[in-house]
């Protein structure tokens, strides 16, 4: 069975070897048929600390990494504009 793969944005990298991914789904709302944006936060694994906020990242399910972390990034997809900033100064 092939693992789930999800693109997000990362919201948050304080913590040693972790960020935080915000995935953003379209649903219907159940009476009203208008889409609605549902955002679900994931912790996924960061072992080099190179993804910084911002980031488009796809990340890949893993085995449970701690009591949140289940998730691995696979790659980053779009540097955002305020790290490139920073990598050059």
């Amino acid at each position: 069975m092939p693992k789930k793969e999800l693109v997000g944005k990362v919201v948050s990298n304080k913590m040693e070897k972790t960020i935080v991914v915000a995935i953003e789904s379209r649903i219907p709302h159940p009476k009203y048929e208008k889409q609605m944006v549902k955002t679900s936060k994931f912790k996924a694994h960061d072992e080099k600390n190179e993804c910084g906020v911002g980031d488009r990242v796809r990340i890949q399910e893993c085995r449970p990494l701690s009591k949140d972390k289940t998730w691995t990034v696979v790659e980053i997809l779009e540097r955002s504009p305020d790290a490139m900033t920073k990598e050059s100064n």
